[in-house]
């Protein structure tokens, strides 16, 4: 029972919350359960509100929040959809990571002893989940210079792959290979930039080959191959704006040729890698980028 002015003692409210008394004292001096004030003898009071509030303590507490962060809840109700807000973040990472974690162990297991040994060290530098600074890294170097930081960022969301939340061991896989290529610092790995010259302008070149692209996606999504005229005639048309000269027959060609020598080496292996890990209705660059070349290279029809 309260005192006749309405407060409890430090005993009374830990019993009636059934929590010691160490626990309430704890609470109290980290500011989370003011005190109403102290009685003559210089012992605590608590006032009407103070069992309510320290239920509300308890299930944060249960919930997993940490003391500054109840302490953040406790605040006001808006504070409180913050922190919870937050809390849910952390649990969606949490989570992802033990499927990171379970994906790898499972990888391991259905390994042969060779790949074991090639895998493991792999796998044991990456963070779970896995970031993709190291592939954001490696696609700045590649870009040229020139290209307007909004364009920029366009590229990497298209050729930077999303790690999924619940991955396959073979994603795993994919992302641990990636990650090594991406990061290997000999000289031959790095990508060489697609078109050199005075008159090239980069920014018309990946502004055209983002509309080629997109005509080429929108064929696989309708079950088409990804070659049909109008995909190709953009493709190669925004080759030729880029670099000021016409599209022809001989230009084509000759663009055959130079995108036959980028379709082999470090961003053939990139692209092989990044396949698997696109969403289906979302087909990888490098892969259309392959099938419009390929496209550009056939006999035209008779």
């Amino acid at each position: 029972m309260a005192d006749a002015d309405g407060t409890w003692s430090i005993g009374e409210l830990a019993g009636r919350a059934g929590v010691t008394v160490k626990t309430v004292r704890y609470y109290s001096d980290r500011g989370l359960l003011p005190e109403a004030g102290r009685s003559g003898g210089g012992h605590r009071r608590y006032g009407p509100g103070a069992l309510a509030r320290l239920r509300e303590i308890r299930s944060l507490r249960a919930l997993g929040l940490g003391v500054p962060e109840v302490a953040r809840a406790l605040e006001d109700e808006g504070r409180l959809a913050d922190v919870v807000a937050g809390e849910l973040r952390g649990v969606a990472r949490e989570r992802a990571a033990l499927a990171w974690r379970e994906a790898s162990l499972r990888l391991l297991a259905e390994c042969d002893g060779a790949e074991r040994a090639e895998l493991l060290p792999l796998l044991g530098a990456a963070a779970l989940p896995p970031d993709t600074d190291a592939v954001v890294r490696f696609w700045r170097r590649s870009l040229p210079v020139r290209l307007p930081a909004p364009l920029v960022a366009r590229v990497l969301e298209e050729v930077v792959p999303v790690p999924p939340d619940e991955p396959s061991p073979g994603e795993v896989r994919a992302f641990a290979l990636l990650r090594a290529l991406v990061s290997d610092p000999r000289p031959e790995r790095a990508p060489a930039p697609p078109l050199r010259g005075e008159r090239y302008r980069p920014a018309v070149l990946y502004e055209g080959l983002a509309e080629a692209y997109g005509l080429a996606a929108a064929e696989v999504r309708a079950g088409r191959a990804p070659g049909g005229a109008e995909a190709v005639d953009c493709f190669a048309g925004a080759y030729a704006l880029a670099l000021g000269e016409a599209d022809s027959a001989v230009f084509r060609r000759r663009l055959v040729e130079l995108l036959g020598r980028e379709d082999t080496g470090v961003m053939a292996r990139y692209w092989k890698l990044v396949a698997p890990l696109q969403p289906a209705d979302r087909p990888a660059l490098g892969l259309l980028h392959h099938h419009l070349t390929v496209a550009l290279s056939a006999p035209p029809a008779a």
